[in-house]
């Protein structure tokens, strides 16, 4: 038997996202532009592929190959002559769904591998059964030889994503380790290149170590390019930076938008070139485009799944404004200079001017990555986020349908807490992501020396609170990604949601959210109560064989459960029980009447901990820190070890989403109008979803995904 962590159960959630009501309202220009737009993040999107397993890109074009000539309901019938039972062929549709809503053979949501649910040889003989294998079975055998001991392998390394011996990760070369990224930093850093759009690539060159630093563009050369010309020494060691990778997905990913504004030409220029200083001005003018009806970003954004911390994922997303719900977000905006004070650290430690940002509701219509969020707080670049500015967004028909649960599937509460947890779950997330990403990721200022030397603060003024002492800086290049590298994205997001769980507490927030009485206090009961069981829930993304946590915002929540263990006094209650199946379960209770008080001073003290720590960039205190809540053992009042197992058994998958694709038909002669094509909340609508997606140049872009696979094939050995 396989451990049912690494495989996805046939019973999945799989929820359409409704975009159907949003985008019918619309005008035939915005409808063209978010066309366009999404083509180019979903061609875009295909190097997530290439980003997260050597096998990734094979698999997926395996499947698109079996499907662009069967449909689900088509092979079912092949399915059952070839010998599977219904069961085996629901296994693999769920298997082909997740490849493709997650972009990989690796959960988006926690890095682990997931096989097919059925024997390999039974899956070999539905693909020989196919007709894409008879129509060409030498090429079918060449793909499936290519990719079948991978698909099903659970060798430790390849259970989940890591560097080195922890794991898997296309970033590095398989002969790369923790030094070879912090060496790559440096070097990246003494020549002011983000590692953002890179990969690194190690060789020995005659008992040299030689390193490859990968740009990802169109073009292999740039114009007045002097860093594509000759190697670099670095620290006794040989780089060289070159350009094109990924080259023909990131021509697909600008083609379509050499009409649009200023923010598109610089995206274009960032991803012909590979130049990351070009996607940041094209951010520049993105904050400053207030209010769009459609929304759009696009490019190699989130780190969460570099091993290092430093390198981006693509991603793009276009979605279109709830004016409704936005409303209530511009009413947080306009009280986040009286919220901000709230906040426990000194008013040095806030940025000198709220650079009050766009945040709206969005109804997603294409969000092309690994896996789609709740919110997102962007750009990413700290310079443009310190002294520019940022926006908000939350995704409110991912927020209708992703955490919607049945009372029967709810692990872990107290029964009374139940129907109070379901009623209010929504309403009390909505509150947090707003909180989360606004005033969370909003706030804080980092103390940093510019290139001319000149700092921004007052070196004669500002001392450290927690020890009187002045306090340490950010140098000139140095950001919170490259200096904290590892823990940086899982401590950033454990501040956020710090944030969120504090200032919920403000009765001028819920009511902005349309919360008063009890209706307020019972949003703010169930939004610490879900915090404190997502930390437990957190514990099924550790691995305790590398001590290593697999997902950030996870991590983040054990570490907010941890500090309010800690706290004492009855606040929160964790005890391992035997669950009315006999088998081991967990309850954990929450004190309301202890939140304001016990609960908040916990949260107060720890927050400033955190701000402080990022502040000054004291990295050795704020890993200590952190990794000290992070830590997972069997010893002390609660065995997490054992809970983690208790966690596992009971554990509930992560829904996938089918998201709609949009078609430009000729409406009448020279003239042109977008559709909307809408699939089913399923399995195979998923699958749908994507062979109908690149139909129109399949063959070329299998191609082109094969060869860019094939190329790199010799660097994971």
């Amino acid at each position: 038997m396989v451990d049912s962590q690494y495989y996805l159960p046939n019973d999945i959630g799989v929820s359409a996202l409704d975009c159907g009501e949003a985008f019918r309202l619309l005008s035939p220009q915005e409808k063209m532009y978010a066309h366009y737009l999404s083509r180019a993040a979903w061609y875009g999107g295909l190097a997530v592929l290439l980003q997260t397993s050597p096998e990734s890109a094979n698999i997926f074009v395996l499947l698109q190959k079996i499907f662009r000539k069967q449909t689900p309901a088509q092979l079912e019938q092949v399915a059952t002559a070839a010998g599977l039972s219904a069961e085996e062929y629901q296994a693999f549709l769920v298997y082909a769904a997740g490849l493709y809503a997650n972009m990989g053979n690796y959960k988006s949501f926690g890095d682990t591998k997931f096989i097919p649910n059925l024997p390999k040889e039974k899956l070999e003989a539905l693909m020989k059964a196919s007709q894409a294998f008879q129509e060409q079975p030498a090429e079918m055998e060449a793909l499936w030889d290519s990719c079948s001991c991978p698909l099903f392998s659970l060798e430790d390394k390849q259970k989940q994503l890591g560097l080195g011996d922890k794991g898997i990760t296309t970033y590095f070369s398989g002969n790369c380790c923790l030094e070879d990224a912090e060496l790559a930093q440096k070097f990246l850093d003494s020549k002011k290149l983000s590692a953002y759009n890179t990969r690194l690539f190690k060789r020995d060159n005659g008992g040299k170590a030689c390193y490859e630093v990968r740009l990802a563009s169109a073009v292999q050369k740039g114009q007045n390019d002097s860093f594509t010309q000759e190697p670099f020494s670095f620290e006794d060691k040989e780089f060289t930076v070159k350009r094109g990778d990924y080259a023909s997905l990131m021509e697909k990913a600008y083609a379509a938008n050499e009409n649009q504004r200023k923010m598109l030409e610089e995206y274009r220029r960032s991803f012909t070139f590979g130049s990351v200083d070009a996607h940041k001005e094209g951010s520049r003018y993105w904050i400053k485009d207030k209010g769009p009806i459609v929304e759009s970003y696009i490019g190699f954004i989130e780190s969460y799944r570099d091993p290092f911390g430093s390198r981006g994922e693509f991603e793009g997303f276009v979605a279109v404004v709830n004016k409704a719900m936005s409303e209530r977000f511009a009413k947080l905006v306009g009280s986040a200079e009286v919220l901000l004070p709230e906040l426990p650290w000194p008013r040095e430690f806030e940025k000198d001017t709220f650079l009050k940002p766009d945040f709206t509701s969005l109804d997603v219509l294409t969000f092309a990555g690994s896996g789609i969020p709740a919110g997102i707080n962007i750009p990413n670049y700290d310079d443009i986020r310190q002294s520019e500015g940022f926006k908000n967004v939350s995704l409110g028909n991912v927020l209708a349908v992703a955490y919607a649960t049945q009372k029967e599937k709810l692990t872990f509460l107290e029964e009374e807490d139940k129907d109070l947890f379901i009623k209010w779950k929504g309403p009390s997330f909505e509150v947090q992501v707003g909180l989360h990403e606004l005033l969370g990721h909003g706030s804080g200022k980092l103390f940093v020396q510019d290139d001319k030397g000149k700092f921004n603060f007052d070196k004669s003024k500002v001392t450290n609170p927690e020890t009187g002492e002045p306090v340490s800086l950010f140098l000139h290049l140095e950001t919170w990604d490259s200096k904290f590298s590892t823990i940086a994205s899982s401590y950033e997001e454990c501040r956020a949601e710090c944030v969120g769980l504090y200032l919920c507490l403000k009765n001028q927030v819920l009511s902005i959210f349309g919360h008063d009485g009890q209706d307020a206090e019972d949003v703010v009961y169930v939004n610490w109560l879900s915090m404190v069981r997502a930390g437990l829930l957190g514990l099924e993304f550790y691995t305790p064989e590398s001590k290593s946590w697999r997902q950030a915002h996870m991590q983040a929540r054990f570490v907010i459960l941890r500090v309010l263990l800690e706290a004492g006094e009855g606040l929160v209650g964790l005890e391992e029980v035997t669950g009315q199946d006999g088998k081991p379960d967990a309850r954990i209770t929450l004190d309301r009447s202890k939140i304001h008080t016990v609960g908040k001073n916990a949260i107060h003290r720890f927050l400033c901990k955190l701000q402080v720590l990022k502040s000054t960039a004291d990295v050795e205190g704020g890993r200590a820190l952190y990794d000290g809540y992070s830590t997972v053992s069997d010893s002390g009042a609660h065995n997490f070890l054992r809970l983690r197992e208790t966690v596992l058994l009971r554990k509930e998958a992560r829904k996938m989403f089918v998201q709609a694709n949009t078609r430009v038909s000729e409406a009448v002669v020279d003239s042109y109008s977008v559709e909307l094509v809408e699939y089913e909340g399923s399995a195979a609508g998923l699958i749908q979803s994507f062979t109908e997606r690149f139909q129109d140049e399949a063959e070329q872009l299998e191609a082109d995904l094969l060869e860019m696979n094939r190329r790199d094939a010799p660097c994971w050995c």
